[in-house]
């Protein structure tokens, strides 16, 4: 039986992305900026690609899915989509009357700059397409006054201070995105409060059931669960309760284990075996970590 998942093709240059596309060779060898009607030839096999650079797509409109990973997104006019090297960010079906553009950058353009430290702390890199940036009009405007300096740089610009320039406009541009960001989870706060919903209700199903037998939850296990990325759930919630998804997790544990310590006979060492601990030492170094006390000083007070 043939295997019916797409190929992956890793694309290890910004040269790679203009021959694939079939058009002519970048400006310059470690950013480029290209139409969407220009990745046509991209969307033609099926094949998922993994970059090994940095993407910035603003999208203005989009007939059609964006597939990334296992899963596919319909646009909206005025999205904005981030991807960091060594991920899958997929293909497009239907790509006709696409309209959009898209920057590429090698890390190594960003070599020598601050920006190369700062843009891997920037958590939308690992959005995934369903959590793309839903861009205001005048949002929308702003940004793609950005790719117009950025395009007008590489089109007729290329001296001793190109790259600083374009440099700073990504900078600019990432910024932009960090305020949108949070302007997006304010106003979604409707839905991202139901989300919120969801993952208090697993988190306490999770410590009820399942964490003596299969220990302490991860982040992952909570984003898999609700269909989401760890950045971009541990986000939402910090939008919302001012901690994120692992600090919830330590929240929850701390307080089913006073519950435990305060009402049952259980020692400390069965306290940690049944809140999932290979090592009761860990369980007591975290409490003490997070409640100032010992376990055995905390049990101690109700006595």
């Amino acid at each position: 039986m043939k295997n019916k998942n797409p190929t992956i093709v890793k694309l290890e240059s910004i040269t790679d992305i203009h021959r694939i596309a079939g058009i002519s060779g970048p400006v310059h060898p470690m950013v480029t900026l290209i139409d969407a009607a220009e990745l046509l030839d991209m969307c033609k096999a099926p094949v998922n690609y993994v970059l090994s650079f940095y993407k910035i797509t603003l999208v203005t409109k989009m007939d059609g899915k964006f597939r990334y990973g296992q899963g596919h997104y319909d646009f909206d006019q005025g999205s904005l989509v981030f991807a960091a090297p060594n991920q899958i960010v997929g293909k497009i079906q239907a790509p006709a009357n696409n309209e959009g553009l898209s920057i590429f950058i090698h890390p190594d353009f960003l070599q020598g700059y601050p920006l190369a430290g700062k843009i891997k702390q920037f958590g939308f890199f690992s959005y995934s397409a369903n959590e793309a940036l839903h861009l205001s009009e005048q949002e929308r405007a702003t940004i793609q006054s950005i790719f117009t300096i950025i395009r007008e740089e590489l089109n007729s610009r290329i001296d001793d201070f190109s790259r600083e320039v374009i440099i700073a406009q990504i900078e600019l541009l990432s910024s932009y995105a960090k305020r949108f960001h949070k302007r997006q989870f304010l106003t979604r706060q409707v839905v991202n409060n139901d989300l919120l919903q969801q993952f208090e209700n697993l988190l306490s199903k999770y410590f009820e059931e399942k964490v003596s037998n299969n220990g302490m939850p991860t982040v992952q296990y909570f984003a898999d669960a609700l269909n989401y990325t760890p950045n971009y759930l541990s986000d939402v919630l910090r939008s919302l309760t001012g901690l994120n998804v692992q600090q919830h997790i330590h929240q929850k544990l701390i307080e089913k284990s006073k519950d435990l310590l305060s009402t049952t006979a259980l020692t400390i060492n069965e306290v940690a075996y049944q809140l999932g601990f290979d090592y009761p030492q860990s369980f007591s170094r975290l409490f003490k970590l997070k409640t100032k006390m010992s376990p055995a000083q905390f049990r101690s007070t109700f006595n």
